[in-house]
């Protein structure tokens, strides 16, 4: 059983019979009267963002997320389907409960998904991701005045602002959680 000043960015619980993992936490002491509890947590299933104050009294059920393989099979422009590792079933995800992780699937990628009460809810990705540029801009002389930075459309259609030097074809490292450029592959 957790208390509201256990629940720390990243941890997982049970709040109206559902799963969430806190985004963001504060907390404010009140003195003798304890302390209020603010947090953003994200719905593991629905993955909607909800800002909810507790106090320090309040109590909470752990929620028991397992993480299992699975790989990347395709998506119908609305569903994301996903083969499991262990069992070669099949499973599928709505595009709106990965919140941007369908930028960074690539057909036959290797996915971890968390499950909860057995059913798959979300993707659980990596830091980073490499993906290819099949989009931007060439380079030209006196181009450094927008920053040294243009756009580039990745193989997944994810569009994030490269270097100059980059060109169509070559592997980057996103960030995954930022959607930024870290680095050539």
């Amino acid at each position: 059983m957790y208390n509201a000043s256990d629940l720390k960015v990243g941890k997982k619980f049970i709040m109206d019979n559902a799963p969430y993992e806190v985004v963001s936490y504060a907390q404010k002491v009140m003195g003798r009267w304890g302390s209020i509890i603010n947090i953003k947590a994200k719905n593991l299933i629905t993955g909607s963002n909800v800002p909810k104050t507790f106090s320090d009294h309040d109590k909470f059920e752990p929620a028991d997320i397992a993480t299992k393989n699975y790989d990347y099979l395709y998506n119908d422009g609305t569903d994301y389907y996903f083969m499991s590792q262990e069992s070669y079933e099949q499973v599928s995800l709505p595009k709106e409960t990965l919140d941007g992780a369908e930028y960074f699937l690539n057909d036959g990628d290797k996915v971890m998904l968390q499950e909860y009460n057995g059913q798959a809810i979300n993707v659980n990705l990596e830091p980073t991701a490499i993906l290819e540029v099949t989009e931007t801009p060439p380079w030209e002389k006196g181009d450094t005045a927008t920053g040294w930075r243009k756009p580039a459309t990745m193989s997944t259609w994810l569009v994030v602002q490269v270097p100059l030097f980059v060109n169509i074809g070559d592997r980057l490292k996103i960030d995954t959680r930022t959607k930024e450029y870290q680095s050539r592959a």
